[in-house]
């Protein structure tokens, strides 16, 4: 199995260079973070999710999150913020990234609250195709600066 470190021309996802990824003989081992200090990174999770899926079929399961993750993409770009991945039922994004911003601290929590309405209207919406208790999943926000 290839890793990263396997391609000496690999510029990591995205095609950003090595140094956004700490990798770059200039800056040694310093910690991700440091190099970006003005980054709010934002978590958005899917409260109830496990057990809503559990009761569901695949192709159901991926249409709600295919939903809601296309839904927050849209969102992401209007912000101006930066997917960075989603890991299961979690989204992850970041606000002053790539391009630095004075303001990514609020524009986080404007994304933040966006996601969070915009979850509501997705579920309402999804719940006559996938069911019910479609409506009664949510979303918990995290934000760290």
């Amino acid at each position: 199995m290839m890793n990263a470190n396997d391609r000496e021309d690999d510029d990591g996802p995205f095609g950003l260079d090595e140094a956004f990824y700490g990798r770059s003989s200039e800056i040694g081992s310093a910690p991700l973070a440091d190099l970006f200090p003005s980054v709010t990174v934002v978590f958005a999770d899917l409260v109830g999710f496990t057990a809503w899926s559990s009761a569901r079929e695949p192709h159901q399961v991926f249409i709600l999150l295919e939903t809601i993750y296309g839904a927050f993409d849209k969102l992401a770009y209007r912000h101006g913020v930066f997917k960075v991945e989603t890991v299961g039922d979690c989204y992850v994004s970041a606000a002053g990234l790539p391009e630095p911003t004075d303001d990514h601290a609020a524009v986080a929590c404007r994304f933040a609250r966006d996601c969070l309405k915009k979850m509501k209207d997705v579920t309402r919406k999804l719940e006559v195709s996938l069911g019910p208790d479609t409506s009664d999943l949510d979303l918990r926000t995290g934000i760290h600066r």
